[in-house]
């Protein structure tokens, strides 16, 4: 799915969302100057595999935090994570680096990704801010939707402490 047939998804969905059209973001820190709405809602996500490339996950985390990946294999029973190549997550994601989405796992069509999404984002309002599998905005809905979304699709999702 591109941008706009992300917005056309959630729209036919009627899930609650909102965008936030800006310059393309690589990093998180590339946000800093740009108005977001909800910018303590912001996601960052890390595309990872294990050691033999046989899982995949999408961790993503609230901007400001930093993930430590040993950390996460411990509490997550996973083998040696690393970053997975642009060529995996292409050919899985249909993404490029610096536009990666949990959104991008509606483009996983052998279902290789497992989401770990932070229990931090059900808190509050219970909002999230992500790409729409494009790095030129921000759509913003709620992290409850986002996880529906994804399971209804097929992918795992694992609600996590990071």
């Amino acid at each position: 799915m591109n941008k706009q047939e992300i917005y056309d998804f959630l729209k036919n969905k009627d899930i609650w969302y909102e965008i936030t059209e800006h310059k393309a973001v690589f990093k998180t820190d590339e946000l800093n100057g740009i108005y977001l709405p909800y910018k303590e809602y912001n996601a960052k996500n890390l595309f990872v595999r294990d050691d033999k490339k046989r899982n995949y996950y999408l961790i993503t985390v609230k901007g400001n935090k930093r993930v430590d990946l040993k950390d996460f294999r411990n509490k997550n029973g996973t083998r040696p994570l690393s970053f997975a190549s642009e060529n995996d997550l292409m050919n899985i994601t249909n993404l490029i680096a610096g536009s990666v989405t949990p959104f991008g796992l509606l483009n996983d069509n052998d279902l290789k990704v497992t989401f770990c999404l932070d229990k931090d984002f059900f808190n509050d309002k219970g909002i999230i801010g992500v790409h729409p599998n494009d790095n030129t905005a921000t759509v913003w809905l709620k992290a409850e939707d986002l996880t529906k979304i994804i399971q209804e699709h097929g992918n795992m999702v694992n609600i996590v402490e990071l």
